[in-house]
């Protein structure tokens, strides 16, 4: 629930809460990496469905998982509701 990125447009924090659920392959995420990486967005302006997005390639790049659902869900902010959905499955 402590997902932090910039507004690249107003540079006030989005806060949300990030769910990830993953099938691993060969490999898998350490937990201490997975954190260090998910803190260097803290003071990144980034749009959200972007956000979501480029956590969802660079966790798959890194572990090619047999399949990957990346959630994002923040929290109102100027009356609105934003979650982010994106999904990922290894070719067979």
């Amino acid at each position: 629930e402590e997902f932090t990125a910039l507004c690249p447009w107003t540079g006030l924090p989005d806060f949300g809460m990030l769910k990830i659920i993953y099938t691993p392959s060969l490999k898998c995420i350490e937990l201490k990496s997975l954190k260090h990486y998910l803190l260097s967005y803290r003071d990144v302006a980034i749009v959200q469905e972007h956000a979501t997005n480029q956590i969802l390639n660079d966790l798959v790049s890194v572990c090619q998982p047999e399949q990957m659902n990346v959630t994002l869900d923040y929290r109102i902010r100027g009356g609105m509701h934003t979650q982010v959905a994106v999904e990922y499955t290894a070719k067979a």
